[in-house]
């Protein structure tokens, strides 16, 4: 029953206007770091047994504001390439309003299961999402061996990334991950379950987290009959 954070890096004078993809030096700018450090208060009083970013600084930055909410140290963020952003290629750089009038970008809004980026370093989403989708596998397996089953940890990425595994965890095909928003400094949370994941938030801005303790095993136990990998018939209370 681990559960996995995610936690989209603040804003930055790129976000919006122009697809940053893996430019380097793209940091937080003023609105961004309000974000971040509001985000690392909100979630001061979670148990996190891991903080794990992109390698890229937006993300290192979003990353160091959840550590800091905690009163730990930025040498305490682990990063791994996979939650990396998407490589866009060629469309590195460029503003939306541009891109929008390739024929691409058709393909990335209707059928982006199809999307190859163009350029020797353009990435397809598939393969974006199959590198992301398999970093969470891994890390769900190395936080529940080191920390408990009931162990929860957070990783700081990028929109398209984040949309990706929550597709994932939907069971949705990658050409439905359109309709998922993942807005700047935002929450979303996933249980993942022997039986399968539950997202139990989405895009959060701002909610309590106080419900996202895990509850000590003897309370959990049996609790209203069922297993830990069972929904609640009727949601639940």
């Amino acid at each position: 029953m681990t559960t996995l954070l995610l936690v989209r890096h603040g804003l930055t004078a790129m976000t919006g206007p122009v697809l940053a993809g893996w430019t380097p030096g793209v940091r937080l700018d003023e609105r961004g770091r309000a974000q971040v450090a509001a985000l690392g208060a909100r979630l001061a009083p979670l148990p996190l047994a891991a903080v794990v970013s992109s390698p890229l600084e937006r993300c290192v930055e979003t990353a160091e504001a959840v550590a800091a909410g905690r009163g730990e140290p930025a040498e305490k963020i682990e990063t791994d390439d996979r939650f990396g952003e998407v490589r866009y290629g060629d469309w590195t750089g460029r503003p939306l309003k541009e891109l929008a009038e390739e024929p691409l970008w058709r393909v990335v809004q209707a059928h982006p299961s199809a999307a190859r980026f163009p350029g020797d370093a353009g990435e397809a989403l598939a393969d974006a999402q199959h590198r992301a989708v398999t970093a969470v596998r891994d890390w769900n397996g190395r936080i529940a061996a080191a920390h408990g089953p009931d162990a929860l940890y957070a990783v700081c990425s990028h929109g398209d990334i984040i949309k990706s595994i929550v597709a994932d965890a939907l069971g949705l095909h990658l050409d439905q991950f359109q309709r998922i928003q993942a807005d700047p400094a935002s929450l979303t949370v996933i249980r993942y379950t022997e039986t399968r994941p539950f997202v139990v938030r989405l895009n959060d801005t701002g909610g309590d987290v106080a419900g996202l303790v895990p509850e000590p095993p003897e309370e959990r136990s049996g609790k209203d009959g069922l297993g830990s990998s069972d929904a609640a018939v009727g949601g639940g209370a």
